[in-house]
């Protein structure tokens, strides 16, 4: 008999419920861990901002810095995805697009190529109100039998860049689009065994109205500023 099991069995029948949830919750949190290795797509010109998307603040934090941050909930690696000279003092791995100028499908194929874990988390730089409470439920669907994860947003669009993709089915999938001259990440959904994350599956998250705020121009960034102000005084942003 092992000492933990031991010390179990000697906490009070009240006691027990919780410390059998807190195990549970802890183990199948390290089996993500062990399982999914975080990518950040940043390789975009920005041409419509005007500046590097990766670089903006949002409550102190980098875009890249907020989503890593998201990322680390379940993922112990991650990795940015980039073709920009000056992305190294970023402070995180950078891997580099293997497909040039093919778009979004282009860096997930790179950040597949580069995933040594079963599973790749990829998001878009330009999601910074993506969260760790939304990476875990999306994460909790890969012990499904599927090669891909992706939410759907509430105008029912499906989001491709931010989901979790079987990296070895993925990859090859990926490959033959980018050499069929397909650039749609969409695409690749369609083409493998994904499981759709619909917005009811969601709606329980904090901020679930945020998640998918994609922030592409200056006015989208100020409209991100204000709302971090109008939250923030009256209760903190989740991470």
């Amino acid at each position: 008999m092992s000492v933990a099991f031991s010390a179990y069995c000697l906490l009070p029948s009240a006691f027990r419920f919780l410390a059998a949830r807190m195990w549970r919750m802890l183990t199948s949190r390290l089996g993500f861990m062990f399982e999914i290795e975080g990518f950040i797509l940043a390789g975009g010109a920005s041409s419509r901002m005007g500046r590097d998307k990766a670089r903006l603040r949002l409550d102190g934090a980098t875009f890249v810095e907020r989503i890593a941050q998201a990322l680390s909930a379940i993922a112990p690696c991650v990795s940015l995805v980039s073709a920009r000279p000056d992305s190294a003092d970023l402070n995180l791995p950078v891997v580099p697009d293997v497909f040039r100028s093919c778009g979004a499908l282009g860096g997930l194929h790179a950040a597949l190529k580069a995933c040594r874990a079963p599973w790749a988390a990829v998001v878009s730089c330009d999601l910074p109100f993506v969260t760790g409470a939304l990476l875990l439920r999306l994460a909790t669907f890969t012990a499904l039998d599927c090669d891909a994860v992706a939410p759907v947003q509430r105008d029912g669009r499906v989001q491709p860049l931010c989901a979790l993709y079987r990296s070895t089915v993925c990859f090859a999938r990926a490959e033959q689009l980018l050499a069929d001259g397909e650039l749609r990440p969409r695409v690749l959904l369609q083409q493998v065994r994904t499981r759709f994350v619909v917005p009811d599956e969601l709606n329980d998250l904090p901020n679930d109205d945020l998640l998918f705020l994609n922030i592409n121009t200056p006015a989208d960034f100020a409209q991100a500023q204000e709302i971090i102000e109008q939250r923030s005084e009256s209760k903190p942003l989740s991470h």
